[in-house]
């Protein structure tokens, strides 16, 4: 009986919270994404990282998609679970951008006429990886209410 109830808390709880405000449309939004590569190969990451992805998200800075893309890497070693190698930090022009359906396979035929090649590098460089996750980021106010 008790799992029965508790069965039915759980299906019925989003209709008793309240609803998640929408995220500001027309401000830019920020998504931070951190890589993890294997010992020994961040650099092969980088190196891919440069020749397939970036021009990617550049071509998208020209079309206005993205305002500004960088990337940093720590300056020091941290424990091997919180460790993380490169970030890359996206601001897109709002949140709109950032989440709706966005085409890149134009794109990508379009910079790598060589697809063959491009699918086994972009492959390879996610093979590298131990851990990857993206992380949205919102602003906190701290003189505000």
């Amino acid at each position: 009986m008790k799992l029965r109830f508790l069965l039915l808390f759980l299906t019925l709880l989003p209709v008793f919270l309240p609803a998640q405000p929408p995220p500001e449309t027309g401000k830019p939004f920020v998504v931070e994404y951190y890589y993890k590569a294997k010992w020994g190969y961040a650099d092969e990451f980088l190196q891919l990282f440069k020749k397939n992805h970036y021009p990617l998200l550049k071509k998208q800075v020209e079309m206005g998609r993205i305002f500004k893309v960088w990337m940093d890497q720590p300056r020091y070693h941290t424990t091997e679970d919180g460790r993380w190698d490169y970030r890359v930090t996206i601001v897109f022009k709002n949140s709109t951008a950032a989440n709706e359906p966005f085409d890149e396979d134009a794109l990508k035929k379009q910079l790598w006429p060589d697809q063959a090649t491009y699918a086994k590098e972009e492959q390879r460089r996610f093979e590298i990886l131990v851990g990857h996750w993206d992380l949205p980021i919102k602003n906190v106010d701290l003189d505000g209410k």
